[in-house]
């Protein structure tokens, strides 16, 4: 991609207070560092440049697996998005699948951007995150 020009994104992960036990994921963990650096990676490859940052000073209260999905937001200034949560993105998770998911919602934003709906439009997706949908 030499002479291209990337495209820029960013993935935040908040921090997390988990309310429940069966909703939990370590964001700091192997496996989902490894799923970071492989999409980042492809993104890469596809004139993509993710940068990933942790957001500690953001807690995100997580109770249900839509909360989880709060955790995660992406911006693409390029596109008009700016820090959007997974779920305002991908709209109902089909697996329940953390990783799934946020690769979903990166690969939609950086190459079908216009499918994700602005932030003004009531959606029923998030409960605590601030993101406005």
């Amino acid at each position: 991609m030499a002479g291209e020009k990337f495209k820029q994104m960013v993935v935040s992960i908040h921090e997390q207070k988990y309310l429940r036990n069966d909703w939990c994921v370590d964001f700091d963990g192997q496996l989902f560092q490894n799923f970071l650096s492989e999409v980042t990676a492809e993104m890469e490859r596809l004139g993509v440049l993710l940068t990933v940052v942790r957001n500690r000073d953001a807690v995100i209260s997580v109770n249900s697996y839509a909360d989880l999905l709060n955790v995660v937001k992406i911006s693409s200034p390029e596109d008009g998005h700016s820090n959007q949560c997974v779920g305002h993105i991908i709209g109902k998770s089909q697996h329940l699948d953390i990783m799934e998911d946020v690769g979903v919602a990166i690969r939609r934003v950086a190459f079908a951007p216009e499918t994700i709906a602005p932030s003004s439009e009531f959606r029923k997706v998030c409960h605590n995150c601030g993101c406005g949908c």
